[in-house]
C-alpha cells in the first residue's frame, strides 16, 4: 500500500490525468458528468504533467465539464467543507479507538468508521476530476508520525488484523493478497491528513485533487478491503457463535475463532 513520503514531487510514470505528486500511486482513466472539473492533461516521458486542451493517448482523462474556476466558489468551498468534516470525524475516531483499547467494541465501531468514510470517498469519486490550476503541489508539510497508531491497532486488533483480499474483482486471474488492518487504517489515515493540511492552509482545490486522488489510486481501495475485512468480523461473530446473545466481552475473539474454523474447513 502506499504510503507518503517527504521525497521530492515526482509523478508516477503512467498515470494520467494528475499532476506531481508524493505518492506514486496510479491514477486510473475516468470520465463523470457533474460540474466540478478541469482541464484535460498530458504527460511527456519525463513523467511531468501538462495543461493540454485535448486527450493525450489512450489514458488521458476526458471531461468535457467547465473548470473548477467556473463553479461558483461558495459552492466548492462548501462541498470541501463537507469532505474536511467528513475527514477530520474519522480521524478522530480512529485515535480514540486506539486509545481506548476496548476490545469488545473495536472492531463494530471501526465498521461504523470506515462505513462513514466511504460515503465521503463515494462522493469524491462522482464528481468529475479535479485539477487545480498551478502545476505542481505545494508542499503540505511533514508527513504525521503514525507509527504509534499502527502499533495500537495492531495491538487492538491482534487477533483479526491479518485479511485476504481479492486485488482486482475483473482481473483476468484472480490474485489474492494478505493485508493487515492496522497497517490499512494508518495508510488511509495518512492520506486524509495530508489533504487535510491543504484545507487548513486555504488550499481548497488542492485539497479537494489531492483527496480524489488518493481516493481513486489508495485509500479508496484500502478502505474498501478494510471494510469487507471488518464486516466478516462481525458477521462471523453474530451469525456463527450459536447464540443469539453473545458475551459482549468475547465478541473479537469468538470472530477470530471463528474464521479460523472457516479458514481450515
Amino acid at each position: 500500500m502506499p504510503e507518503a513520503t517527504n521525497d521530492p514531487p515526482a509523478t508516477p510514470a503512467g498515470a494520467s490525468g494528475q499532476r506531481t505528486s508524493t505518492r506514486t500511486t496510479t491514477h486510473p482513466s475516468t470520465q463523470h458528468t457533474t460540474e466540478i472539473t478541469t482541464q484535460d492533461t498530458t504527460q511527456d516521458t519525463a513523467g511531468d504533467v501538462r495543461r493540454a486542451g485535448g486527450p493525450a493517448g489512450e489514458n488521458a482523462m476526458t471531461t468535457t465539464d467547465p473548470g473548477v474556476e467556473h463553479v461558483p466558489e461558495s459552492d466548492v468551498e462548501d462541498f470541501a467543507q463537507e469532505i474536511a468534516d467528513q475527514v477530520e470525524s474519522f480521524l478522530i475516531a480512529l485515535r480514540e479507538i486506539a486509545r481506548a483499547e476496548h476490545h469488545a467494541t473495536a472492531v463494530p465501531m471501526l465498521l461504523l468508521e470506515v462505513s462513514q468514510l466511504m460515503l465521503a470517498g463515494g462522493r469524491l469519486g462522482a464528481i468529475t476530476d479535479v485539477v487545480p490550476v498551478e502545476r505542481f503541489e505545494p508542499d503540505a508539510g511533514p508527513d504525521p508520525d503514525l507509527d504509534e497508531l499502527r502499533e495500537r491497532l495492531g495491538y487492538l486488533l491482534a487477533d483479526v488484523d491479518v485479511y485476504t483480499e481479492v486485488f482486482d474483482p475483473y482481473g483476468q486471474q484472480v490474485e489474492l493478497l494478505h493485508g493487515r488492518l492496522s497497517d490499512d487504517l494508518a495508510g488511509i489515515a495518512s492520506a486524509l491528513v495530508h489533504g487535510l493540511k491543504h484545507h487548513r492552509a486555504g488550499r481548497i482545490d488542492e485539497a479537494l485533487w489531492w483527496w480524489q486522488f488518493s481516493y481513486l489510486s489508495s485509500w479508496g481501495a484500502e478502505a474498501g478491503a478494510v471494510l469487507r475485512a471488518l464486516h466478516s468480523v462481525v458477521a462471523h461473530a453474530r451469525l456463527d457463535s450459536g447464540s443469539d446473545e453473545p458475551k459482549a466481552g468475547a465478541e473479537d475473539g469468538l470472530a477470530a475463532e471463528s474464521l479460523s474454523d472457516a479458514r481450515q474447513s
